[in-house]
């Protein structure tokens, strides 16, 4: 078991399968030039594999702002769903809050869906607390 940042596209593809279950509406074929047009704005993939296999994946990128001055934002963080309930979840959360902390960040953040109840769950357990709403508007 170990967790990684996916660099080749071999390794970006592998994580298609999983992220596709947060992210049903991307099409595999369109997957890995959007991945690689998102690295171009620092965007990247953290997985965790399991026997040559991603079962956790997480796409995130390191930004600035003056609300929380160097954080680390979490795009995407799924586990596939036949392997929840495993710890795996929390491998990689805790790797990405290790990760941030080591390029200087000070916070962690993410946004999730209204109806992700289980990733709520999750996120509490892991001491997360909800600071915000999170507002939107189709253009």
């Amino acid at each position: 078991m170990s967790i990684q940042l996916a660099k080749s596209e071999f390794q970006i593809l592998g994580c298609f399968p999983v992220i596709s279950q947060l992210r049903p509406h991307f099409e595999e074929a369109k997957f890995l030039e959007q991945v690689r047009y998102q690295m171009k704005e620092g965007y990247q993939i953290a997985f965790l594999e399991i026997e040559e296999q991603a079962v956790a994946v997480a796409g995130f990128r390191i930004s600035t702002c003056l609300a929380l001055g160097k954080f680390l934002y979490v795009d995407d963080l799924v586990v596939d769903e036949l392997k929840r309930s495993q710890g795996y979840g929390k491998q990689l959360f805790q790797w990405l809050i290790e990760y941030a902390k080591n390029h200087g960040c000070e916070h962690l953040s993410l946004d999730s869906g209204v109806q992700r109840f289980g990733a709520h769950r999750f996120y509490l357990m892991e001491r997360m607390r909800i600071t915000s709403h999170h507002f939107g508007i189709e253009l």
